[in-house]
């Protein structure tokens, strides 16, 4: 299929819709119920950004293989409560009008809510990756997976956990760092895909995808949020200042390695299901 034969597909109309309606509704009604509208919002929100990469290169993360598109959220949810577990020590964010809890009604809906974060993450970073100017980077810094590396990486990865278990008020940052330190070198003794693979050779472009994919994310997290109740805010000591929406500027720094970790984590769990076929279904840079 040429450029010049793609049409938009279905389901990004189904996104745009979703985003539209839920969006008005978010913003529009305050009270507990409208936690209900942040899996459709954000359903939209991945939709539509997988349509744009379909009309942009003629494939995407959902007509690629619309199974493994569904995983995503599956993989997502439990991902992020690892994230919510570590704040209960961080307290980081919070929940203004409706706490977290394991009460079904309220466990269904925020991991409803949760899986949303790595189709949104991945799919705007297959976005970024059809951008021509992210092809037009040449070779960067070249970090090889080396042994001595890979266990450099490993150690200072427990050390940074450990380090923000015990003083969270000043090591509070090392948790979007220290599960990539962690898990990129086991992805690699495992046979799994790295990003460290690609540095090996100084290609940069995943990162870079990743990085940007992730930020993006991170304004429509932040500014859908703004109005919306039910929301989130953040107690970041030290930092609690040049807030863009709820979030300190310095915070959106975050984003960048916390879509390492996403990377991670996902292709750890695809390396024990077995499906080797899936390590190359994400692409984070359209090279791939």
């Amino acid at each position: 299929m040429t450029a010049s034969e793609r049409r938009w597909p279905g389901h990004g109309w189904l996104g745009l819709g979703l985003v539209i309606v839920f969006w008005i509704l978010n913003w529009s009604l305050s009270g507990l119920r409208t936690h209900w509208f942040f899996f459709p919002q954000w359903l939209g929100y991945c939709l539509t950004v997988d349509a744009l990469v379909f009309l942009s290169k003629g494939d995407s993360l959902l007509t690629r293989n619309p199974k493994a598109y569904v995983g995503l959220f599956l993989i997502s949810a439990p991902l992020w409560w690892l994230f919510e577990l570590l704040n209960l020590r961080l307290q980081n964010w919070l929940y203004l009008g409706r706490q977290l809890s394991l009460e079904p009604d309220n466990l269904f809906f925020d991991s409803l809510s949760f899986s949303t974060v790595i189709p949104a993450v991945f799919g705007t970073t297959e976005l970024v990756g059809t951008f021509s100017w992210l092809k037009r980077i040449k070779s960067g810094p070249k970090i090889k997976p080396t042994p001595v590396t890979l266990w450099v990486l490993f150690a200072s990865g427990w050390l940074m956990l450990l380090l923000l278990l015990i003083w969270p008020d000043i090591f509070f940052g090392f948790v979007w760092l220290s599960l990539y330190f962690i898990f990129e070198p086991v992805n690699h003794w495992r046979g799994n895909r790295t990003l460290i693979q690609h540095t090996g050779e100084g290609d940069w472009r995943p990162i870079l995808a990743l990085w940007l994919g992730c930020t993006i994310c991170g304004f429509f997290w932040e500014m859908w949020n703004f109005y919306s109740y039910p929301k989130w805010t953040y107690d970041v000591p030290g930092l609690n200042f040049w807030h863009v929406f709820e979030m300190p500027l310095i915070g959106y720094l975050g984003y960048l390695p916390f879509s390492l970790e996403l990377f991670a984590l996902y292709h750890l769990i695809v390396g024990f299901t077995g499906r080797r076929t899936m390590q190359d279904y994400f692409r984070s840079q359209s090279q791939y």
